[in-house]
């Protein structure tokens, strides 16, 4: 609750400039999805909030633990076992009270998708890296609605990004999940994300990435990362200026590697370069089951 101090004019008067007072404006009637409020989205709410973004729906039906310290805006000793769902909205609501939040706190799954994606301007995915089914559910509801979707994935110590637009490239056209197994889904979500790979050089120790108990390294670097180029990709779509490179277009920053690249996977992940890397990783995954 407001102490009567705030004002939307004034606490976001520093982003006019980069933008005109018109269109600050206009992002403050945005209503944007979050599904996932933990390492990425977590830092997507709050620095969608701080761009003056007016109303959010956020989803996750988890709740913070000790080994979220390393890289989620709302994990520490105080937020321990609380629902991060809850917790974000409250750091959100203390940036601008006025905010317009509605919290999903048992997550989104098909069952709550027209709900969740009702009168949205456009959905940020924060979902954990092995939620495929309710990823793909959420994407496919975008693309029938027609909301524009944006996906940034912390990739060692920087991001991948991918944007998928009404009418253009689909989701599941670009990722060919479908008929996948889990394993096979691993390997074409990571590989259509980012085939160029530039975080695979500097990986210090290969044994904490484990697929086969769904656990990685992460570092809040990426997750910052991840945030600043999602709340660039939205301010675009949503100001309708700025180019956007939709899929089958995309682009990798490494700020370890000091690396940006353009990637482009005509057919997604049918592209034949992109078939060869699909199949080198398919034989490390193999060799990673067998050593464990």
């Amino acid at each position: 609750m407001s102490d009567g101090r705030f004002r939307y004019e004034e606490a976001f008067a520093r982003n006019i400039g980069w933008v005109t007072e018109t269109e600050q404006t206009a992002l403050r009637g945005k209503r944007i999805a979050i599904a996932g409020v933990g390492g990425v989205g977590g830092v997507h709410l709050l620095s969608l909030a701080r761009l003056g973004i007016g109303a959010f729906h956020i989803a996750d039906m988890d709740t913070f633990d000790l080994v979220n310290f390393n890289r989620q805006a709302g994990a520490m000793m105080s937020t321990l076992d609380r629902p991060k769902a809850d917790v974000m909205a409250e750091m959100a609501r203390d940036i601008n009270p006025e905010l317009d939040i509605r919290v999903f706190g048992s997550g989104v799954d098909a069952a709550n998708l027209d709900a969740f994606l009702d009168g949205v301007d456009l959905y940020v995915d924060g979902l954990d890296f092995f939620a495929f089914q309710a990823r793909r559910d959420t994407f496919r509801a975008c693309w029938e609605r027609g909301i524009p979707a944006v996906t940034a994935a912390p990739l060692g110590m920087g991001t991948a990004v991918l944007s998928f637009l009404p009418g253009r490239m689909s989701f599941e056209e670009y990722f060919r999940l479908d008929g996948c197994d889990e394993d096979e889904m691993a390997v074409r979500f990571l590989l259509g994300l980012s085939p160029a790979m530039l975080q695979r050089g500097y990986l210090a120790d290969p044994s904490r990435v484990d697929f086969v108990a769904r656990r990685g390294p992460s570092t809040i670097a990426a997750c910052q990362l991840c945030a600043g180029a999602t709340a660039t990709e939205s301010l675009k779509i949503l100001l309708g200026r700025g180019e956007v490179m939709c899929a089958p277009w995309g682009y990798q920053f490494d700020a370890y590697r000091n690396r940006y690249v353009k990637t482009w996977r005509p057919w997604g992940n049918r592209n034949p370069i992109q078939q060869i890397g699909l199949a080198i990783a398919r034989r490390q995954l193999r060799a990673m089951r067998a050593g464990r």
